[in-house]
């Protein structure tokens, strides 16, 4: 059976968490894993890194880990001094991943999260692309290394001009070439950008890592209006056995808030008390659904 987890900035407005407190807190709650930042894990020590492990696995709690590349690491840059940078903080990363038995390193990893100040025509497109594969093949053999998969995931078009869709993250996983890249679809994401949800994640297949889900407006599963029956039938039918995370972004205000570009309160009076309710929702009707496609 798939675990089941949710992304701990559903509660938290900035980036650096209480990683011990939302262990618990989901813990509780019934879910298996917790996905937060990767890139706190640079400022703490390797002991303290394995303390927090430790924690998790005393309580059952797996930990997953993502990231959206700072523009100043950008890997897919035309100044070679910026990529070399990004290629140091995203070994870095994977390196302190793996101090803490992380088996996947998932988000947009393969170019500054965000849009560029310059236009990017199909030409300049491929050029990003280009610049960005060459750097991730050196990223890899630090992967390979440490045994830690990274992930492409396809993003829509306001967060990145590179990887749109699930043929585009084949595609840049192919050219990668190395038998530690994988493939991160997310539900919120697809629904911008893919022509049909189900067919995007049956192209890509057995490849597909990690799988994130969200509604059409970044809610809680469930309570929007992407068609869920076609998105787990989909997960059936490709025989998806990897990890399912929730990463829903209720709240506005702060670091999330502007970086998630939530404008508006989704879910009115978000008290930890709600929130704890509509995860408590989220997990039912995601088992709900995979109890539905016999998952």
């Amino acid at each position: 059976m798939n675990k089941l987890g949710i992304f701990v900035n559903f509660w938290e407005k900035k980036w650096g968490i209480d990683y011990r407190y939302y262990i618990d807190k989901v813990q509780k709650l019934g879910y298996d894993i917790l996905e937060f930042q990767a890139q706190p894990l640079l400022e703490m020590t390797n002991e303290e890194c394995r303390a927090i492990k430790k924690y998790a696995d005393e309580r059952g709690i797996k930990l997953s880990y993502s990231l959206g590349l700072n523009p100043k690491y950008d890997i897919s840059n035309p100044v070679k001094e910026v990529r070399a940078g990004g290629i140091e903080y995203l070994s870095n990363i994977v390196r302190k991943i793996a101090v803490m038995e992380g088996e996947l390193f998932s988000g947009v990893t393969y170019a500054g999260w965000g849009i560029p100040s310059y236009f990017v025509d199909e030409a300049e497109k491929e050029a990003l692309y280009c610049r960005s594969v060459e750097s991730m093949k050196e990223v890899m053999k630090v992967a390979e290394k440490e045994g830690v998969t990274v992930c492409c995931e396809a993003v829509n078009r306001f967060e990145s001009p590179l990887v749109n869709t699930a043929a585009e993250a084949i595609r840049y996983a192919d050219l990668v070439d190395s038998k530690n890249i994988g493939i991160h679809l997310d539900t919120y994401h697809m629904n911008i950008e893919e022509n049909n949800i189900g067919d995007a994640i049956r192209l890509v297949g057995k490849r597909l890592r990690h799988f994130h889900t969200g509604e059409n407006n970044r809610n809680v599963p469930g309570r929007g209006h992407l068609d869920w029956d076609e998105i787990f039938k989909a997960l059936k039918d490709i025989d998806y056995k990897n990890d399912i995370v929730s990463e829903p972004f209720l709240m506005m205000g702060d670091e999330v808030g502007y970086d998630i570009r939530v404008w508006r309160p989704i879910l009115e009076n978000p008290t930890e008390e709600r929130l704890d309710q509509e995860a408590r929702f989220l997990l039912e009707f995601t088992k709900g659904m995979m109890k539905k496609y016999e998952m």
